[in-house]
């Protein structure tokens, strides 16, 4: 499978700048894999494909403000720094991505928020837009990290572009988020509401939760062509015996089991018996799933529309099947569906 195969073209006015007025009301596309059928819903309908004990699997990571903005020494030049996960709790050292990358050299100092509250020296160079950072702060651990959250910034991709706006610290974060250490939202369950939630409940649907702390891999392009060449980014993942036994009554019981995003399909794909069963897993995963591939757990998808040449488009299409996905997309476009973090959604039966 080429890279090229995932190009398509989407214009700026297609991404959503901003998320649905009610999280359950974007638009909902319904992918019926055995008959080739598409359907035009609304997502708070999504009950309608669900009956009593299906299983929705959900991430429930929580998103960090992990963007900041500071200052170099001497030269005052703004510098954006983008955390990425922290190593070390006693030092105060941190992964960081900062740009521009080619003024920043180890030893420099930099400083963040007025009367430079916070300064980090510039230790090591991990890749070529990578550094790791310490922050000096003599405070208790909680108060540097209070004072370090205070002063960073809802992480939106860069494809939203727009200012973060004050709504963003409540609706880029899922209403079940609970452990903390993405840096990027699950988006597939942006679109569930309190309300949708309850009512599943009534139904009998149950839900059970992994974690994947999302990671800035799922950003970066992917540049070869043969995409088995390409490498995943690690991401930190968590993966329960309570889920686990949840997941593998319903598969038992011949109920639906529905991954609510890309990141829960990896999640369970990365941890699977050799009979199709999930096994609990603490680790990390650089599973990179594109066509063909043969999916072990969940028989349903809950995805958004996503960009061009992306490895989550990958993965839907290998769930999906390339052909139909792309046919799905055309009409998307045609038909005015949002795209990206804040857009549409699309169940796949």
């Amino acid at each position: 499978m080429k890279l090229s195969k995932f190009r398509y073209n989407l214009t700026d006015d297609k991404i959503a700048l901003h998320p649905a007025e009610n999280r359950d009301e974007s638009k909902l596309m319904v992918l019926h894999r055995k008959t080739g059928k598409i359907e035009h819903r609304v997502f708070k309908d999504i009950l309608d494909y669900f009956d009593d004990q299906d299983i929705l699997i959900f991430n429930d990571t929580k998103v960090f403000p992990a963007r900041l903005y500071g200052n170099k020494e001497k030269t005052g030049a703004e510098i954006e720094v983008f955390l990425l996960r922290e190593l070390n709790r006693e030092q105060r050292l941190w992964d960081v991505l900062v740009d521009p990358a080619r003024k920043i050299r180890i030893g420099n100092k930099l400083y963040f928020g007025e009367d430079d509250l916070l300064v980090a020296e510039v230790i090591d160079n991990t890749t070529s837009r990578g550094r790791t950072l310490r922050f000096l702060f003599d405070g208790p651990y909680d108060e540097f990290k209070k004072t370090l959250y205070s002063l960073g910034e809802t992480p939106l991709p860069k494809f939203i572009k727009r200012p973060v706006q004050p709504e963003d610290k409540d609706r880029y974060q899922t209403i079940f988020a609970k452990h903390e250490g993405a840096v990027a939202a699950p988006t597939a369950g942006l679109h569930f509401s309190r309300e949708l939630l309850k009512r599943a409940e009534i139904k009998g649907v149950d839900f059970t939760y992994i974690t994947l702390h999302v990671g800035l891999g799922n950003f970066r392009s992917v540049d070869v062509e043969d995409l088995t060449k390409h490498k995943m980014d690690s991401e930190q993942i968590w993966i329960s015996e309570k889920a686990c036994d949840a997941v593998n009554n319903a598969k038992m019981n011949k109920k639906n089991v529905c991954a609510v995003g890309t990141t829960v399909m990896r999640t369970l794909e990365s941890s699977v018996s050799t009979q199709g069963f999930l096994k609990p897993f603490e680790g990390w995963t650089n599973k990179f799933i594109f066509p063909p591939y043969e999916f072990s757990v969940a028989n349903r998808m809950i995805t958004n529309f996503h960009l061009p040449l992306s490895t989550l488009l990958m993965m839907v299409a290998a769930f999906a099947g390339y052909d139909f996905l792309m046919k799905a997309y055309k009409e998307a476009l045609k038909a005015d569906y949002r795209f990206g973090t804040y857009g549409d959604a699309m169940l796949i039966l």
